[in-house]
């Protein structure tokens, strides 16, 4: 059973089919993954995180990371060498490859490093102020006295 049906939710909320679009993809994307190239995503505060790939023979011009809304995409595209080059065993890869990742909403990408073949990205949650909690002051109604003077 790789179907859900999430119109009963949908009677009484509006905006929330992005939600049945991404249990979709994770359940299709889990059997499609290929596992390459392997990573980490690690929480690195409380509003940041790292998501680190093993890119080894990548060079920085080689990758590419783009943010399109809630899309995160890595890609990487190795440069043939010049010159032919026979190898007598090839155990390091070095396809092309295009990860994707979701982020939930308000994350940025906050920058991004090549270092010793690992490329971490640096991941910020930033809310804007108009949607972070605020508190509301209770002012209280001052009781109003009316004096009356009572005939003697």
């Amino acid at each position: 059973m790789n179907a859900f049906d999430f119109s009963p939710l949908f009677r009484n909320a509006i905006g929330f089919d992005r939600v049945s679009r991404l249990i979709d993809t994770a359940l299709t994307g889990a059997e499609q993954s290929q596992g390459y190239p392997p990573y980490n995503i690690e929480k690195t505060g409380d509003d940041s995180y790292r998501l680190t790939m093993a890119v080894a023979g990548f060079a920085a011009e080689d990758l590419a990371i783009t943010q399109h809304e809630n899309a995160l995409i890595v890609t990487g595209r190795v440069r043939q060498p010049e010159g032919e080059r026979q190898f007598l065993y090839r155990g390091i890869a070095g396809r092309a490859f295009e990860r994707r990742f979701q982020l939930a909403d308000f994350i940025r990408v906050g920058g991004a490093e090549l270092i010793n073949g690992l490329l971490h990205v640096d991941l910020v949650r930033e809310v804007p102020d108009t949607m972070k909690p605020r508190q509301i002051k209770i002012s209280a109604a001052r009781s109003q006295v009316i004096e009356t003077q009572h005939a003697a």
